[in-house]
């Protein structure tokens, strides 16, 4: 790390700004979320379709995607002011973030929030993209079942992955984190998106995924790509698909090819960010 000021360093590619914040949980408008916990701001991961970038105030980090991270470096101790006092239920932590991401390996800020939720009886579902979470099994152990962990895979094919996740971790390291996570008796789920067209939404990588769901007794979230302005710029690098994926033919395509495979492995199916299972259709086939 190098200082680059009182309130910046350095952390390899990255530049890492410092922040307080007045409060910790927000109300989330996601299905079975009742609150969003999300201890930086900014995504080390630079996924080329994160959404999140639309969703994240502060402009060092939302206009430098990938780049800029910044630390809440008090929310742990808001955090515990606001869990002893705030009504009990679900928190979403890392719906704009992803909670292990590089620099929760020196700051633990995620890790600090499980300990916290856990003991004030919260139930709490993390996303990520991290084998970092296995780090925390020793916490997540403890919350029974009031705990889950979703692992985004968006395919299994590493040269795929690093064209559209360049710096998230890579599938297996995902897929292992998933198995070591189901055999400790850790509700888990799969999150399958963006689903974008001519890039993982074949049959081969969608039975990939499905199977692996089957394989650890997760729920399989799946998301066909949500277009958004960014993404029909010029110069962005999925234009092409981004316009595909805005047609019948090929939503109407996924939802066909998901519902066979949740079907045939018996999975329990929903749609990303809707609150009706799939699987309450599935009698109409």
């Amino acid at each position: 790390m190098t200082l680059l000021s009182s309130s910046s360093i350095k952390f390899g590619r990255l530049t890492v700004y410092f922040t307080n914040v007045k409060t910790a949980l927000s109300r989330s408008g996601l299905p079975d979320l009742d609150y969003a916990l999300n201890p930086y701001a900014g995504c080390s991961f630079g996924c080329i379709y994160c959404y999140a970038r639309l969703y994240t105030s502060d402009r060092r980090a939302s206009e430098r995607w990938g780049e800029v991270v910044i630390v809440k470096s008090n929310i742990v101790k808001v955090l515990g002011r606001e869990a002893r006092r705030m009504p009990r239920g679900v928190v979403g932590l890392g719906t704009i973030t992803d909670g292990y991401q590089v620099v929760e390996s020196i700051f633990k800020l995620t890790r600090k929030s499980l300990e916290t939720l856990i003991g004030e009886g919260f139930h709490v579902s993390v996303q990520t993209k991290s084998p970092m979470v296995l780090r925390d099994l020793d916490i997540l152990a403890t919350g029974g079942g009031k705990v889950d962990v979703g692992l985004t895979i968006t395919t299994l094919k590493p040269e795929i992955a690093e064209l559209i996740e360049p710096h998230a971790p890579p599938p297996l390291a995902r897929l292992k984190a998933l198995k070591k996570l189901s055999e400790a008796k850790i509700k888990t789920w799969v999150f399958y998106g963006p689903i974008i067209p001519g890039l993982n939404d074949d049959l081969e990588t969608a039975e990939s995924i499905a199977s692996l769901s089957a394989e650890t007794g997760s729920t399989l979230y799946y998301d066909p790509l949500r277009v958004k302005p960014f993404m029909l710029a010029e110069d962005y690098p999925l234009r092409e698909a981004a316009l595909k994926a805005k047609s019948r033919e090929f939503l109407e395509g996924i939802e066909a090819i998901i519902k066979r495979l949740c079907i045939k492995y018996g999975l329990e199916c929903r749609k990303g960010f809707e609150a009706t299972p799939l699987t309450s259709n599935m009698s109409t086939l």
